[in-house]
């Protein structure tokens, strides 16, 4: 039996990516960003009460208010945790098209992107993330202190990793959100509609399937989860339960669950039980809300799946097929055609989109997608793409864009969108559909936020929404005259269309979001459907009808009704915020915000290239331990690492210096070691022990290069490396001991393309990776030798859907002092039996599938998403050892992903059986797998 995945990863770094991943916005989850901006961007800075703005030089207005707004805010936000006071760097950036804001250690810093998404709450997209963010600051301050580096920070985010769930951390956050403003999403019915429908349909959760997710079901979300659970904590126990909590996990940290058990000594019920009461309770409000909802059922139009399945933006192509957007737990998201009997026919996939959109008209399909600058990921454009179903050609109308939602014409020779500058300056811009060209432009002299705007029938009539930290409106655009259909709401307005002399849009009057329109003349409300859990997204159809999305226990389902106008009725949401909001009796917290000038100040990168943040203690194996000095800077450009380890089989220190340099377009790095090393070698006909220390010096050169095309994604790596060792105290050596080892070269590149995967996939459907690797010694005439390996990957689709097929060729020419290297992929079991002759080459056939998502909660030991299977069958040196009908090794294996002791990262544990080829006279082999990911 043997462990061949061993993670040598100290737990500490574990828990940090952990908690790194959770302390952001859900408008795009992802763990914190470690990428850079271009050199070109000038960066400055403002100090006001604890808060260093770092920005870039076009965002002065903003940096200026959130100057003002911050320390004004904080002392309202912190209130609850007892905070009043902090000390934060806080960077704001604008190079990228996709919203999202974090609070992180490690350094210690927070980030807002202040590109707003096209869908968001009904306040100024700033203030925010402010108010979220925020209180994401005074958490950490409650547990750490206010200063600006509580040392070792590192450690402090692993242990918020280990004690404290994720669904307390972001539920905290959202009530407090809520409860200090008039907007926030404790207000949006659509933001807790996947978890209302479930419940309804009779369908509840465990904690750990609410918390983690699934890999087929539609799931809460532990922001939602958390949400509900801290308002009834509130509610229940007061305003400071928060502090309370994290008080006691303060002063006891050292305990297993300490936040569950923590709860349990305040509240009685630990966890797992808290949720499931609250889960009972807000049950009984979500029937009482039922029964007082005037609602109907309307008919699907798409095929029943017991999947988590989305069908967005259904429109009509003719009588008989509708085109939608589809995406679900086992499809990224592609365009799909469905019949009138439900069959459906797939177009083509697209990319990345922060929210789905898209406009037909004429046979003409348009959509945004998100694409990234190849080597800067801190910067991305939104373009616009279109695909003419008649001629099947696909065509790029913009690129290096930030344009949003954009709408075509009836006649499909205009666009209308929106265009977002880099000092956040929005505008409505007419483009030509066929150029891509920006015909005009609208001003928006108050700059409001600008979204999903439409053209009438003519082409002269735009209606739009904006938000500003009063509200959202929906504006009517005619000619030179502008008119304001709906003011200031808090109603989540979206995504408004012509109908006639209306305007049908999305809102939520009733607290169930549904469909309504607005005359243009009298500025009348009227509702158009009264779905049970939520309608959105219209498009008018024939004979007086609308086809919309109607939403339901497993997705954004089609469905389609007569249009018929009736009152708004009453609004029967359930506000679970609402005692949080009494016992802050703040109102909204962004009114009366000073207006102050700040002096700014040039923020030089040369001069802040290093932030020291921690020192942890580092593990590479049983033998070798030691401490680490880390240092990461703000703009994440320069990464610093020294330490000491201990060598306890040698009882010696090795002493090390990391250093990497990634604003310019390749990423410099050097690596010094200065360690002790042993050897064995034959003199006399007998072993001898050698020993020595040796100076190390690497020296690396990397130019990362990625892109994407609709669903197809491409990189490319270029690495060269040399290095120099000297080696000194020499011990018990021979005479011709080699003591110089000067600049041997390596060099690498490798290729990537791969089409966009989805959660279930094991693989992409269709990938390919090439890589070539070159090392020799050219400047040193004692080493001679050199090695080429190519390597070679290819993923084909599976028997089934999520299925993946590998096949892999790999070839390496090895001489002189490289010869015994190994540089290409192995066979399974490969340490483990016994060479016969060097490693020439390697063929690999994997298939790998899927086959069961059971979602078990195992008490507080294990929470089981998957199992998947494998087989294979390995090939080594064919041509010498073997033939194609003697593999070297091939068996089975089996795999699950799972979340071990109730946290958050994804725990992969699998097994494998490797049979051997008779000639190696050797047993079969067990080998066990333990991976992690976020």
């Amino acid at each position: 039996m043997n462990i061949i995945t061993y993670n040598k990863t100290l737990i500490f770094n574990y828990l940090c990516a952990f908690i790194l991943s959770i302390i952001s916005l859900p408008v795009f989850g992802q763990i914190f960003s470690t990428a850079q901006n271009p050199l070109s961007v000038k960066w400055n800075y403002i100090n006001s009460g604890g808060f260093e703005i770092i920005y870039p030089t076009a965002l002065e207005k903003d940096a200026q208010r959130m100057a003002n707004t911050l320390p004004y805010i904080y002392t309202k936000v912190g209130l609850g945790l007892r905070q009043q006071k902090t000390t934060i760097p806080l960077l704001l950036q604008n190079q990228g098209t996709i919203a999202n804001g974090f609070v992180q250690l490690a350094p210690k810093k927070s980030e807002f992107y202040t590109t707003p998404p096209q869908y968001f709450d009904s306040q100024d997209w700033l203030n925010n993330l402010a108010v979220h963010e925020l209180r994401h600051v005074a958490q950490f301050d409650k547990l750490t202190g206010s200063q600006i580096h509580p040392f070792p920070e590192l450690v402090y985010f692993a242990y918020f990793g280990a004690g404290i769930p994720t669904w307390f951390f972001e539920g905290d956050a959202v009530v407090n959100e809520t409860a200090l403003t008039k907007s926030g999403r404790g207000r949006q019915p659509n933001w807790i509609m996947p978890f209302r429908t479930s419940i309804l349909e009779g369908k509840k959760f465990s904690y750990s399937k609410a918390y983690f997710g699934s890999n087929k079901n539609v799931t809460p979300g532990y922001y939602q989860t958390g949400y509900l659970m801290v308002a009834d904590m509130k509610k229940k126990f007061g305003q400071f339960i928060s502090d309370s909590l994290l008080g006691d996990i303060k002063k006891r940290p050292l305990r297993l669950y300490p936040f569950s058990q923590s709860l349990k000594k305040i509240t009685g019920e630990n966890s797992r039980k808290y949720f499931l009461s609250t889960q009972e309770k807000i049950t009984k409000e979500w029937k009482s809300q039922q029964e007082k909802s005037s609602t109907e059922n309307y008919e699907s139009l798409n095929k029943k799946t017991d999947l988590a399945t989305n069908y967005f933006l259904p429109v009509k192509l003719n009588k008989n097929q509708i085109l939608a957007l589809k995406e679900s737990k086992q499809d990224a998201r592609y365009f799909v055609i469905i019949n009138e009997d439900k069959s459906e026919r797939k177009l083509f996939g697209i990319g990345y989109q922060e929210q789905p959109w898209f406009s037909y008209k004429n046979g003409i399909l348009i959509w945004d997608e998100i694409r990234y600058d190849p080597r800067y990921k801190q910067r991305s454009y939104s373009v616009i793409c279109s695909y003419n179903l008649k001629t099947k050609n696909f065509k790029k109308l913009s690129s290096q864009s930030r344009l949003f939602s954009p709408s075509l014409s009836e006649d499909s020779k205009k666009i209308i969108a929106i265009k977002v500058e880099l000092n956040n300056q929005f505008n409505l811009v007419e483009i030509d559909a066929s150029s891509g060209k920006i015909l005009k432009s609208f001003p928006n002299l108050d700059n409001e936020i600008l979204q999903t705007p439409t053209f009438d029938k003519t082409g002269n009539r735009i209606a739009y929404i904006s938000v500003s930290e009063k509200g959202k409106s929906l504006w009517l655009l005619d000619g030179n005259e502008k008119i304001q259909l709906i003011s200031n709401t808090r109603q989540q307005l979206s995504r408004p269309i012509f109908m006639g002399d209306k305007i049908l849009f999305n809102a939520h009057y009733s607290g169930i979001d549904n469909i309504y329109d607005v005359d243009i003349t009298s500025k009348k409300i009227s509702a158009l459907s009264a779905s049970k859990y939520g309608a959105f997204n219209p498009t008018e159809i024939e004979d007086g009808k609308i086809i919309f999305n109607d939403y339901k226990i497993n997705g954004y389902e089609i469905s389609e009704k007569r249009i018929t106008e009736n009152s708004i009725g009453e609004n029967s949401f359930i506000d679970f915020s609402a005692a949080a909001e009494k016992q802050e009796n703040v109102g909204n917290v962004f009114e009366n915000i000073p207006d102050s000038t700040f002096k700014a100040k040039p923020y030089h990168q040369a001069l802040n290239l290093f932030s020291f943040h921690s020192i942890i203690p580092v593990i590479d194996d049983e033998y070798v331990f030691g401490l680490e000095l880390q240092s990461n800077n703000l703009l994440n450009t320069m990464d610093f690492y020294t330490g000491a380890k201990y060598h306890r089989d040698l009882k010696r220190f090795e002493y090390t210096a990391d250093i990497s340099y990634k604003a310019l377009y390749p990423v410099f790095s050097v690596l010094y070691r200065n360690r002790p090393k042993r050897t064995f070698y034959r003199a006399k006909n007998a072993i001898q022990q050698g020993d020595w220390r040796e100076n190390y010096i690497k020296l690396n050169a990397s130019i990362p290069f990625s892109f994407s095309a609709r669903n197809q994604n491409y990189a490319f790596t270029l690495n060269a490396a040399t290095s120099f060792t000297q080696r000194y105290l020499p011990e018990n050596l021979p005479v011709n001991f080699i003591k110089e080892i000067k600049f041997p070269m390596e060099y690498n590149f490798t290729f990537n393309h791969s089409v966009r995967t989805t959660e279930r996939d094991i693989a992409p459907k269709w990938a390919q990776v090439l890589r070539a690797t070159y090392n020799n010694q050219p400047f040193d005439k004692n080493l001679k030798g050199e090695i080429l390996a190519l390597e070679s990957f290819f993923y084909f689709p599976g028997l089934a859907k999520n299925h993946s097929f590998l096949a892999s060729f790999n070839y390496q020419k090895a001489s002189g002092v490289n010869q015994y290297a190994t540089e290409i992929a192995t066979v399974y079991g490969y340490n483990n039996i016994l060479a016969k002759s060097k490693l020439q080459n390697s063929l690999l056939f994997n298939y790998r599938f899927p086959f069961a998502f059971p979602d078990w909660e195992i008490g507080p030991l294990a929470y089981v998403r998957n199992f998947r299977a494998g087989l294979f069958c390995h090939y080594e040196n064919i041509g010498n050892e073997h033939n194609f009908g003697e593999p070297k090794t091939f068996g089975a294996e089996i795999n699950s992903s799972l979340n071990l002791l109730r946290y958050q990262p994804v725990v992969d544990v699998g097994a494998r059986l490797v049979f051997v080829n008779k000639i190696y006279n050797q047993n079969p082999i067990l080998e066990f797998s333990f991976n992690y990911s976020f």
